[in-house]
Order: C-alpha cells, then structure tokens, then sequence
C-alpha cells in the first residue's frame, strides 16, 4: 500500500465534478477518450485513479470494457452511482491487483505526480506491465513541471488564475516534491483555500521507470491530439508497450 499520496475526502470528492467542470468539456475530454479507444483496440482497458469516471465513461461508451482502482472511496461510491457497469476496487494503484489482463492500462491528468515517492511511481509502472497483455500499452498524461518559470530567488509558479479560481505550485528543487496551492471562490464570494501535493517526475524518467518495468517508449506527443513534443511542451502523453 502507498502512503505517500494525499487521501480525497467525502467533501472533495462531493464537489470535484462541478469544480473540475472544465475537464468535462468535449475540447478537453473527446480527444483523449479518442486516443485510448484506438489503443485498446477493442480489448478491456484498466484506468489507474479512476476518479468518479471523467474517461471512464465516455470509453465505456465507445464500446470499450473498461475497469478502474480508485484511491478514494469517496470518489470510487461516486463513479458507481453514475455507472454500476464499471468495475473499481478501492486501493492504490502501485500496489492493488485486480482480475484479468488488458489490452490498455492508462493514468490520466497528471496522476502519476500524486504519488510521491520514485519507489512508489516505479511500482506504479511494475503493476501497469503486471495488468498488461502481451502487446499491451500504458498510457500517461503529466505535465511538465514549470521550475524554468521560476523567478531568481522565487518560490511559486502560477498554473492558473481566474475569476473562481487561482492556482500556484511551490517547489522544492531538491527533492523533487512540490505542492499545489488552489484559492477557490465560493457562491457567497468567499474564497477557500486548499493545497494537493505531488513529486513531479520528467520525460526521461518516466521512460526509466518504463524499463525497469520491461515496457520501452512507442510514442511521445505533447498532447492527446497529437501535437509534437519538444522542448517548450507544458505536458505530454506518453505511451509505452510491453513485449508482444
């Protein structure tokens, strides 16, 4: 069991749909639910963080057999009002085992960085290949931590500023841990603030972690429609495969 990641409680997992409406729209969501449908190929799909079924659902209905493990109970009970045809098992995904092989393991926004360990993210990778066909590919969506915005002497990067909703990382460059600092607007024009905390991970050591679990690197893009990833990409989808 991990015990490094932060536990979603009943009061985020309550209000996480209408707060993280943006990540619902079809701008954000059809292109990354396109590209997995074409991955798994027809076969089942395990989705790691399941969550309350943002990708799950959608997926599933594309025909694919999708299940999921989901840290959070909270979040889990919500997904299973929404659709009873989904499988999820609460547990951790570096370490929760669940029945069958699938053809597609994926870890979408950003969910590899909520476990804050290297151990535990390498273990995360171990049990994706351990879930895996012959064949069968891991997916991931991460950001690119933005410490080259750090100002001489800075402490915080902003990732978002808006009417409801401002949001800044502080880092710490040593350890590679950081934390999320969210300041959200209420209906009664008061704001709330709250924090998450992640260890972010690069590119190349994701691809390590990959190898360590037997998968090499298929494919690199900036996006989930398909953008080239260089050197001034904010975030990548990465997909690895294991041996056929």
């Amino acid at each position: 069991m991990t015990s490094s990641s932060d536990l979603w409680d009943e009061a985020t997992a309550e209000r996480y749909d209408e707060e993280s409406s943006f990540m619902f729209t079809p701008k954000v969501l059809d292109p990354a639910v396109d590209l997995l449908a074409g991955l798994a190929g027809g076969g089942p799909a395990l989705e790691f963080a399941i969550g309350t079924g943002r990708v799950a659902i959608p997926l599933a209905d594309k025909g694919i057999q999708v299940s999921g493990i989901e840290l959070s109970a909270p979040m889990a009970a919500r997904l299973r009002a929404k659709r009873d045809d989904i499988p999820v098992t609460v547990g951790d995904m570096a370490t929760t085992v669940v029945d069958g092989r699938f053809s597609l393991v994926y870890l979408v926004w950003n969910g590899l960085g909520n476990v804050r360990t290297q151990d535990e993210q390498v273990e995360v990778f171990r049990n994706a290949a351990r879930h895996l066909a012959p064949g069968g590919r891991f997916v991931i969506e991460l950001w690119i931590p933005g410490v080259r915005r750090l100002p001489p002497g800075g402490v915080a990067v902003p990732f978002h500023v808006g009417e409801e909703h401002a949001g800044f990382d502080t880092y710490d460059l040593a350890t590679q841990q950081g934390t999320s600092h969210h300041y959200t607007r209420a209906p009664d024009g008061t704001f709330r603030y709250g924090t998450s905390n992640f260890r972010y991970v690069w590119p190349a050591e994701c691809d390590l972690m990959a190898r360590l679990a037997g998968m090499t690197l298929e494919r690199r893009v900036a996006d989930w429609s398909g953008a080239e990833f260089t050197g001034d990409s904010e975030s990548h989808v990465s997909v690895w495969r294991t041996a056929g």
